[in-house]
């Protein structure tokens, strides 16, 4: 074959591998894992409403950017989120919950002053059915943003009338995406109820290697009825990530590939074909970078998923 012939089919077939790796879909030809360099890859998901692929690894902000005027503290979140993006994450949560968190977020995109890579998501959290839109409008005003992303519906607080007022946003191009949220494991079943009954995009809830209850039924329902599903408390509030680190990580774990503990818990959680994304929160910029080396490189097959549960309820 002439060599041009030669490269031309390198190309495309680098150009191929580029495409399954973005799309989490897996590569059989041979020759093409090592041409596309899977462990530099960014591990995506598909929104299921739409097809848009998104980093599965994002961020959240619960306590750790609840940091109000302090300048240091506003510098140190500052750096923890360019170094997010910089790693190539996208999916930003945040609530007026969360205090100061979503100005403080503000702040930093501010600083950092790019926002192309940004999935900007946060919540609805008043129990005035009528103020859906003020409390969006002024969440957008603290982030310094024109739309967001996803909106959620935090807890279920007033669900109803808020999902009527986000879906009528939606469709009039104000936001982009719909979704509702719980945490700890309450109240899945209301939200069962939601996932069957409401045209919702995303759902966020409780799921980690040490809290396995949305496998029953929400991951399943997700699946079936093409919903996005946020695992928030991945490390269970730092309890669980505090745990494990007291201890080596195993062998046959590094033998995995899996760098460490936050890398482990991680994949654990986005291997699964239902999660679109797992949103550990940090206040470092080490912790950071540790959680960012599970969105690149090998993810455990059910086999091992098991067996890294099973290892962590031992500890």
């Amino acid at each position: 074959m002439p060599d041009h012939h030669q490269a031309t089919r390198r190309r495309l077939l680098r150009t191929a591998a580029a495409s399954l790796l973005s799309a989490g879909l897996p590569i059989s030809a041979p020759g093409v894992v090592r041409a596309a360099r899977v462990d530099e890859t960014p591990i995506r998901r598909r929104v299921p409403s739409s097809g848009e692929a998104v980093a599965a690894i994002g961020m959240g902000t619960w306590i750790t950017f609840n940091v109000g005027s302090d300048p240091r503290a506003r510098a140190q979140r500052t750096e923890v989120l360019r170094t997010f993006l910089d790693l190539g994450g996208q999916v930003v949560d945040s609530s007026p919950m969360y205090g100061s968190a979503e100005a403080v977020i503000g702040h930093a995109l501010d600083e950092i002053g790019q926002y192309d890579p940004l999935f900007a998501a946060s919540k609805v959290w008043t129990p005035d059915e009528h103020a859906t839109r003020e409390q969006v409008k002024r969440s957008a005003t603290l982030w310094g943003i024109d739309r967001f992303d996803l909106m959620q519906v935090h807890n279920l607080v007033a669900w109803e009338a808020h999902l009527e007022s986000l879906f009528a946003m939606r469709e009039a191009g104000q936001l982009r995406y719909v979704g509702i949220t719980t945490s700890h494991g309450r109240r899945h079943r209301e939200l069962e109820r939601i996932m069957r009954e409401q045209p919702i995009d995303f759902v966020q809830a409780s799921y980690s290697a040490a809290n396995r209850e949305a496998e029953a039924r929400l991951l399943p329902l997700a699946e079936e009825r093409g919903i996005a599903f946020i695992a928030n408390r991945p490390f269970q509030g730092g309890r669980l990530i505090d745990r494990v680190k007291r201890h080596p990580l195993p062998g046959w774990v590094r033998d995995a590939g899996l760098a460490n503990w936050a890398d482990a818990l991680l994949k654990f959680i986005i291997a699964h074909p239902a999660v679109t994304c797992a949103i550990p929160a940090t206040s470092r910029v080490d912790h950071m970078r540790e959680n960012m080396q599970a969105l690149r490189g090998p993810l455990p097959d059910e086999a091992l998923r098991d067996r890294l549960a099973r290892h962590v309820a031992g500890l």
